[in-house]
């Protein structure tokens, strides 16, 4: 599992218990304001310690792999030597915002809608991916550049540069992708200016993927049976099959997503996204938060304190936020508003303000934007709400939660 801000590796028996696991933090760039990035080296020199890790704990090797990762990330790397050209533009990376609102019109918006179920804003991967060919090309690299998403990258490096491929759910987060064809829209492609031709190839979730080539860390052989986007997988290790059930995934940023069968329909402020394929196509209602976690780190480093357990108990000083406010839009705001131009901001402050209000206003900013995104969702029919991610062992937050909902 290749997420933001860590890599992991589960060794997972037959029965689905949990036999071993590793991890190893992956280091997050902020070079200028509204730029993410991250070293797709670092990237996969985490993975595969978490991989080795993870090895240390059990007998003998893997009959399989199977890969969750961070989305709409881009990695653009050499074909032959299979070394990256470029930073990793994280999918919080808002430099392109201009871009896509110099593309932007009532006509363009509906089209992009229409086909790929996403809006036109920065976090999704084709602006990306533009702006890293554009950087290559002038660089007299474009004839060896391969471009993808995080699983396009972590599956290129465990099959030794075999496989250029992405999962189909991540391909659903580029903006190139048509939900109909499930295949990359011609039309998507030449509004971006995107040669279809250097874009992976894409496979279902449970497709073959390769298998391993030339690591030291596992033999070679060893098949890549399923990938799924992290926000997905989570829909799926829920359980969540029907409109009744969804989940909450308190990340970095946040993920609310709903299950929708067949119905590709389009929502005003959420995104429709295709969670996984399989034998059948199952498509889904999404709002993506683009600051969650992040909120709660920003606020603990302001305060002196550590994140998680010393925030949590900081913000448990206070029966509220005492009126405090924090809108955590540090790189614009995603659903359901998709502001990319908002500023972060607090307001609410006095003279009797105490550091457990902002503490709590930051678990508020986070709930409330939940709240927000269920109500665009419009889950009147949602019985079930299931929460993931590390931010859930705040009993505090999950508390606020439930008490919001």
């Amino acid at each position: 599992d290749e997420g933001t801000t860590n890599a992991k590796a589960f060794a997972v028996a037959p029965d689905g218990t949990i036999l071993s696991a590793g991890s190893a933090p992956v280091p997050v760039g902020y070079p200028q304001p509204g730029w993410v990035e991250q070293d797709a080296e670092a990237i996969w020199a985490a993975q595969a310690q978490a991989i080795r890790d993870c090895l240390a704990g059990v007998a003998g090797m893997p009959s399989g792999i199977t890969i969750s990762n961070q989305r709409e990330s881009v990695v653009c790397w050499d074909a032959q030597t299979g070394q990256a050209l470029a930073p990793v533009l994280g999918w919080q990376d808002s430099r392109t915002a201009e871009f896509c609102d110099w593309l932007r019109s009532p006509e363009r918006e509906f089209a992009v809608a229409e086909t790929t179920g996403l809006s036109l804003d920065p976090m999704f991967s084709a602006p990306k991916i533009r702006y890293l060919l554009d950087r290559v090309s002038a660089a007299g690299q474009a004839d060896r550049a391969r471009i993808g998403t995080v699983d396009s990258w972590i599956v290129a490096r465990l099959t030794g540069q075999d496989s250029y491929v992405i999962e189909a759910g991540n391909a659903s987060r580029t903006l190139l992708l048509d939900l109909a064809t499930l295949d990359w829209s011609e039309q998507m492609c030449d509004l971006f200016g995107v040669d279809r031709s250097v874009l992976p190839r894409v496979l279902a979730s449970n497709a073959d993927f390769g298998r391993t080539r030339g690591l030291d860390l596992l033999p070679d052989g060893v098949p890549i049976v399923g990938v799924l986007g992290d926000s997905h997988a989570a829909l799926f290790g829920h359980d969540c099959r029907s409109s009744q059930e969804g989940k909450a995934t308190y990340g970095t940023g946040s993920s609310v997503m709903v299950p929708s069968g067949v119905d590709r329909s389009v929502r005003p402020g959420v995104s429709t996204t295709l969670a996984w394929l399989t034998e059948e196509p199952m498509y889904g209602h999404e709002g993506n938060i683009v600051a969650s976690g992040t909120a709660m780190d920003w606020t603990a480093r302001l305060l002196g304190v550590a994140p998680g357990r010393e925030l949590d108990e900081l913000a448990a000083t206070v029966p509220d936020s005492g009126g405090v406010t924090l809108v955590p839009a540090f790189t614009g705001l995603g659903a359901p508003w998709w502001d990319r131009q908002a500023v972060g901001l607090v307001s609410g402050v006095t003279a009797g303000t105490e550091r457990g209000h902002v503490a709590r206003a930051a678990l508020e900013a986070v709930t409330h934007q939940i709240a927000d995104v269920l109500e665009a969702l419009g889950s009147e029919d949602l019985e079930v709400l299931h929460a993931d991610g590390g931010a859930t062992a705040s009993r505090l937050l999950m508390q606020c939660q439930a008490d919001l909902l």
